[in-house]
């Protein structure tokens, strides 16, 4: 059984998500702000955090911020739509996607469904890829950049594994959106350039001027085949 920790300071929120996700086969814990949440995931270590941003005593960013030294457990943030700007700011800090309020609950569940099997998601096929300076272990789920070692987000993983797995093949946002969160699904697609941003940062000498992740205007994204 799955895990699920819910970090809302609205008692209404908490119970609808607790409710409805253990309904739906998860095991659901639920805390009230960024510093709960902190002590709560370390001891429990969650398969799935579903992270509002605005809170008392911690807000969301400052959970991201220091939880993101430790853990890569994949983060979900709920945002009210006047909010969704700063949605965008928790993707810069390592959430992996968002939902905006009021959101159906089937899609939610989708969203957590596919996030987590992105991040559980290795076959028997596994492989190291290995482009440039640039390696990746899928078994291990680790990246590795001239030697040193990257730590990504599940996103940032499935993104640059999709990208690398095809050297020099250029995939279009839709069928990015279509192989890392499923057929059908539009949420992506408003936060895959914050993902694109955010994996360069990490693996790219000078994010200006990619050596790796190429961007074909109008079309989308490739990993440059390295020579």
């Amino acid at each position: 059984m799955k895990t699920i920790l819910v970090v809302d300071d609205k008692a209404n929120v908490r119970q609808l998500l607790q409710e409805y996700l253990t309904e739906q086969g998860f095991k659901v814990t639920t805390v009230t702000n960024g510093r709960e949440a902190l002590y709560e995931a370390r001891r429990s270590k969650p398969d799935l955090i579903l992270l509002d941003i605005m809170m008392p005593e911690m807000d969301g960013y400052e959970f991201l911020r220091q939880y993101r030294q430790e853990r890569n457990t994949p983060v979900i943030i709920i945002t009210a739509r006047e909010e969704e700007t700063d949605a965008v700011l928790g993707l810069e800090l390592g959430a992996d996607d968002y939902v905006i309020k009021p959101f159906r609950m089937r899609e939610l569940v989708s969203r957590v469904k596919a996030v987590i099997r992105r991040t559980e998601d290795v076959s028997d096929a596994a492989q190291i890829l290995k482009v440039g300076g640039v390696s990746l272990d899928e078994a291990m789920h680790s990246v590795e950049v001239n030697g040193k070692p990257v730590r990504l987000t599940p996103m940032e993983f499935g993104l640059l594994a999709l990208l690398m797995g095809s050297p020099g093949r250029v995939f279009s946002r839709d069928q990015i959106v279509d192989r890392l969160a499923g057929k059908g699904f539009a949420g992506m697609g408003r936060t895959l350039n914050v993902h694109v941003r955010n994996l360069r940062t990490k693996i790219e000498a000078d994010p200006e001027k990619p050596e790796y992740i190429e961007t074909v205007f109008g079309v989308g994204y490739r990993f440059r085949n390295q020579v």
